[in-house]
């Protein structure tokens, strides 16, 4: 399905994600979305069938941003050790940041369980992705087994984003940085 850009669905997408980051997603109604958006119901309608509707497309959104700042990163850093820096000095400043909430994709996953539901399916869309770039990174990087260390650093990854949450951010960032560092030590 080709989404039209319309300022009204980027107004839609930015209050979902401040609202739904912040509150929960079950815990914020269409309404508060809507009302934050500036927008009318009708509006909202002809842009989402429901709420599930706007729920996969924040994560789709959320994804499609990260997508796109990795994308960027290998536009201007072609050394892979330096990228794998970038990116964890990256996560280290999101757990780090004014009312960083925890990993919104992990947050999703939480609250749509079902693995068959269309939020659900975009969440493990992304990590799939995600995982498959740490893939081709630790390729370029002649690293022994890329597909198992793409699964240790996603693991570190989450581990971080919710120590970050739920613990003291600056030590989880630090604590990313020296795993990543022993784990993945330049030639």
């Amino acid at each position: 399905m080709t989404v039209r850009p319309s300022a009204a669905r980027e107004r839609l997408l930015a209050a979902a994600a401040q609202v739904f980051y912040a509150e929960g997603i079950h815990a914020v109604g269409v309404d508060r979305v809507i009302e934050r958006a500036q927008v009318t119901r009708a509006t909202f309608y002809r842009h989402f069938p429901g709420k599930d509707d706007l729920v996969r497309a924040y994560v789709e959104h959320a994804d499609a941003a990260i997508r796109a700042r990795l994308d960027a990163a290998l536009a201007h850093t072609p050394d892979p050790y330096q990228l794998l820096g970038l990116l964890v000095e990256g996560i280290g400043e999101e757990i780090c940041a004014p009312g960083f909430r925890g990993c919104p994709f992990i947050n999703a996953a939480a609250e749509f369980p079902d693995p068959s539901h269309p939020v659900h399916r975009a969440v493990v869309a992304h990590r799939a992705w995600f995982r498959a770039a740490l893939v081709q990174l630790l390729t370029a990087m002649a690293y022994a087994d890329p597909q198992r260390g793409a699964d240790t650093l996603v693991m570190l990854r989450d581990g971080a984003m919710v120590a970050g949450y739920l613990g003291a951010p600056e030590a989880a960032r630090d604590n990313l940085r020296a795993a990543v560092g022993a784990f993945m030590p330049r030639p």
